[in-house]
């Protein structure tokens, strides 16, 4: 790991360019929240560590907002300065022994880091596909659908650390702490990604094996088998299409953050008390539940409406929340505390957000 200094305060680019009282709902997937006090743009790396230094030095509060995807922004707004990641660009490099490590700077979009890597005959995040938001995000959520999470790619990253004021090079992706739809990034402001690294293989007659059985499925293969990455791709594609996963500007259905809420994990008595409930083993002895399993049969069903119909649960996936058109923030805080509450007085298991909540709480 390396350490740089950042570059001197003056070195901002576009700060002169901050536009005021700009809506954030237009920089989120679920089309809410509240104004931004000051929003500013960074376009590269560099603009992006000067961006936010700057700001630091004012004491007012600062936002890091990348692709939106997985934000709930409160419909009071955010003070002070919101800093929007809009860097991008790839770059690959070979290993040696089979691999290339790919380069994805934070605010490249996460899927056409996918659809890229696959074009150039890469494999491995086959089963990532459609995922919304930015590659900046990935590592501080550990992103994973279909089975695998990033936690198995990823090789390092670089950040700037705002409490130091420095950039660190190539922190391992061992140091972060990647958990499930964690690390310990998550839920702290005081280091911004500001590139990823992977490293994939470069043999794309193959996905890694299939682990999930509803992908196998769709596939037509045997678990643990492989098969064709960009066939891996359009299935994971169909599927998430088929859950609402995907979004879409034009339907109110894809309006959402994804998973609003974690697959709980709970000691193995608890586990026991839910007979009919699907389960999977996790760490520690403990066991993981189906957060869908759970909402669904506390009886919320797909398309359960909040206040005034503004908002429900996806008519295609229970566990997404989204905006039908006309919702605020809170419309949607009163139905995921309805769900939440409704899960834990059916089943006595606590569901927590995926999202991060700014400016607001359930």
């Amino acid at each position: 790991m390396r350490e740089t200094l950042p570059l001197p305060l003056g070195h901002v680019t576009e700060y002169s360019t901050a536009t005021a009282r700009v809506s954030l709902a237009e920089h989120t997937t679920l089309r809410l929240g509240g104004p931004a006090e000051r929003l500013v743009h960074a376009g590269t790396a560099e603009e992006l560590v000067a961006e936010v230094r700057a700001a630091d030095a004012t004491g007012a509060p600062v936002l890091v907002l990348g692709g939106g995807s997985n934000l709930v922004v409160a419909d009071a707004g955010v003070p002070g300065t919101t800093v929007r990641v809009a860097t991008g660009g790839t770059a690959r490099e070979r290993l040696g022994d089979g691999r290339v490590l790919l380069t994805a700077e934070a605010g490249e979009d996460w899927d056409s880091v996918v659809r890229g890597a696959l074009s150039a005959g890469l494999a491995g995040l086959e089963c990532l596909s459609g995922i919304p938001g930015s590659a900046g995000a990935v590592p501080v959520q550990n992103v994973g659908a279909y089975g695998v999470e990033i936690a198995e790619l990823l090789v390092d990253v670089d950040l700037y650390d705002r409490r130091r004021g420095v950039v660190r090079e190539h922190v391992p992706a061992a140091g972060l702490g990647l958990r499930y739809r964690g690390s310990h990034l998550k839920g702290r402001d005081d280091a911004v990604v500001l590139r990823i690294r992977l490293a994939l293989r470069s043999d794309a007659e193959a996905s890694g094996p299939i682990r999930y059985p509803e992908l196998a499925d769709a596939l037509g293969v045997p678990l643990n088998a492989t098969a064709p990455p960009e066939r891996v791709r359009a299935a994971v594609l169909a599927l998430r299409r088929s859950k609402g996963m995907v979004l879409d500007p034009a339907e109110h259905d894809t309006w959402s953050a994804g998973s609003f809420f974690t697959n709980p994990i709970v000691p193995a008595p608890v586990a026991e008390r839910i007979v009919d409930g699907p389960r999977y083993p996790a760490p520690d002895g403990l066991v993981k539940l189906s957060a869908a399993w759970l909402i669904t049969n506390a009886g919320f069903r797909r398309g359960h409406p909040g206040p005034g119909g503004r908002v429900a649960l996806s008519g295609r996936h229970s566990l997404a929340l989204t905006n039908r058109g006309g919702g605020r923030t809170e419309d949607l805080l009163t139905l995921a505390r309805e769900v939440r509450d409704g899960v834990r007085g059916a089943f006595g298991v606590e569901l927590h957000p995926e999202p991060v909540l700014v400016g607001c709480a359930l």
